[in-house]
């Protein structure tokens, strides 16, 4: 039709009026199902798999539990299905999940604070002997991961652990995970402030409660009243820093939408300060606005820090303060500078009781259910009751008399969990990797075993702190971008033009003092059978290199890219 004086709109093209389908807010009115996941929670929350498990799935076994069950719910009950042994990388993004899974689980056993007793680790030990081939991997947030574990057996191990006062409630799943807190807590010298108390509080009213049992995503909390830092605090959803207040004492600074993955972002501070007895009540405030204000739409845009990145600190902490506390919160200081270079408590450290902690270091978290019940057996020889895991994959026993402090490092050596590691055995991580690991792509846990070996063998003069992060895929369960050597692993092309595992690398990344991620170098890729060679050539040019007191992460960050290749 051709445009006129009684027909203008013919002359150009109508344009099509859509409505912003949002971004699945509850609390913008979005409540209709977004995506599978959203739709699974709705139809059933995940905590109530557990009736189903113990009824019906471990009487019937693997091939009866309903799909969203097993690749959803269950996880509210800390049990992933595992990788099906065989399948290399290259095809971990092309087989349907049914044709990745095996028949067999990983279970998390969630341990806040870190804190154990050596009961408790030698029953997990015991169940790790019993029903998980032998299986255990201390996790980067102080949890212990078992594999090989049958359906069948679910119920049995449950009963054991929550005997002893453990269990896998909202290990996993898109709910509040583990609370890390200090590994230290309550006993350390230099701690400015316990924050057990508020660990336990968090962990007796809302784990396990329907009132979050439905969060957009995972839910990672973080509480340390420690001046090493030592928590990770920058890349958690919520993290309580300890702090003096020149006015109130000691309390706690508020961080939030902290994460790493494929789109990483630090924490930012609201500025506020809250005293121990407020943890709580201020962490169900961050965790109602996550449940209520967070995207729901796309999974790869549900975590708290893309919603912290679009209203900024000021708005977050007026929206908590205005219609979640009720209450104006209190203006506080910034953390200081971490007090030491490492902030893993490996070595030999005096309690504020006049008795010692020992911390160890496994390797890359790599245990095993026998070496656990060692692990307490060693500790009760030597008069302690009480263990801890730490974030970095490490363990500490505490309460250690001084006369006992020789005989008990010498026992720990006699395990190969040395309390005076090198630089590598003591700052090299591993994720779970494609051993038993659907996402991964390459292999993690052996070789960064292997490297640690052969670096201790290459440079052995090397004394600086320095952490290696091995993670199998993108998603960063290792914490790569916050490395010294981040590692991230993919198949790569080896100089035969053939398709090998391989990892990109990411140089300089750190937390605590300059938190930052790491520096990627164009092309910059490494096959695994290279990765000796090419972590030795980097590290020697940074010895060669380096200004007097400079660190590994500030040298990577000016040193030009032939240096770092």
């Amino acid at each position: 039709m051709a445009a006129t004086p009684q027909n203008p709109a013919a002359a150009t093209p109508r344009r099509k009026v859509s409505r912003h389908r949002g971004e699945g807010q509850w609390a913008a009115g979005h409540h209709t199902p977004l995506n599978g996941n959203e739709q699974f929670k709705k139809d059933d929350d995940g905590l109530n798999v557990r009736t189903r498990i113990e009824t019906i799935y471990s009487k019937r076994g693997f091939d009866s539990i309903d799909p969203n069950d097993l690749r959803g719910r269950m996880r509210w009950w800390g049990l992933y299905t595992q990788r099906k042994p065989g399948i290399d990388g290259g095809k971990t993004a092309i087989l349907e999940p049914e044709e990745l899974d095996d028949k067999y689980f990983m279970l998390r056993v969630r341990i806040d604070g870190g804190r154990l007793t050596t009961r408790q680790l030698r029953v997990i030990g015991e169940i790790s002997q019993e029903f998980a081939r032998g299986s255990a991997d201390v996790t980067d947030r102080q949890n212990i991961q078992l594999h090989w574990i049958r359906i069948e057996d679910v119920p049995e191990i449950w009963n054991r652990l929550e005997a002893v006062g453990l269990s896998t409630t909202e290990a996993c799943g898109d709910c509040p995970r583990v609370v890390i807190g200090s590994p230290v807590a309550g006993i350390a010298e230099d701690e400015i402030i316990d924050g057990s108390w508020a660990i336990d509080e968090i962990h007796e009213r809302y784990i396990g409660s329907k009132e979050f049992s439905n969060l957009p995503r995972k839910f990672k909390t973080a509480i340390s009243g420690s001046p090493l830092l030592d928590v990770v605090h920058e890349i958690n959803d919520i993290a309580f820093v300890g702090v003096e207040h020149p006015d109130h004492g000691p309390g706690f600074d508020l961080w939030v939408g902290g994460g790493l993955s494929t789109n990483p972002k630090l924490g930012v501070r609201l500025g506020a300060w809250v005293p121990l007895d407020e943890v709580p009540e201020v962490w169900a405030g961050v965790v109602g606005i996550f449940r209520d204000w967070g995207y729901r739409r796309l999974r790869t845009r549900a975590r708290l820090k893309f919603l912290v990145a679009d209203w900024g600190p000021e708005k977050f902490r007026q929206v908590l303060e205005d219609d979640y506390l009720k209450r104006k919160l209190v203006d506080g200081p910034a953390p200081a500078e971490p007090s030491g270079r490492w902030r893993d408590h490996v070595g030999v450290h005096r309690q504020k009781d006049g008795r010692f902690y020992v911390g160890f270091a496994p390797r890359v978290g790599r245990v095993d259910g026998t070496t656990l019940t060692k692990i307490a057996e060693v500790a009760e020889a030597h008069g302690s009751g009480r263990v801890r895991t730490t974030v970095e994959q490490k363990m500490i026993i505490l309460d250690v008399e001084e006369a006992q402090v020789e005989p008990l490092v010498e026992a720990l050596d006699a395990l190969d969990l040395t309390a005076k590691p090198s630089p590598f055995r003591r700052g090299t991580m591993a994720c779970t990797g494609i051993e038993y690991c659907k996402l991964a792509i390459v292999e993690t846990k052996a070789r960064g075993s292997q490297l640690i070996d052969e670096l201790e063998r290459r440079i052995p003069e090397f004394d600086e702190p320095l952490t290696i992060n091995l993670n199998g895929c993108p998603n960063a369960c290792a914490r790569i971008q916050v490395a010294d050597i981040g590692l991230k692993g993919q198949l790569v092309l080896n100089d035969q033009g053939k398709q090998v595992e391989g990892y990109q690398v990411h140089l300089g990344g750190a937390l605590g003092l300059e938190a930052g991620f790491g520096r990627k170098v164009r092309g910059l890729k490494v096959t695994a059978e290279e990765l000796p060679d090419y972590v030795e050539r980097v590290l020697k040019r940074f010895q060669a290199e380096r200004e007097d007191g400079e660190r590994f992460a500030a040298w990577a960050s000016r040193a030009g890219e032939e240096a770092l290749s």
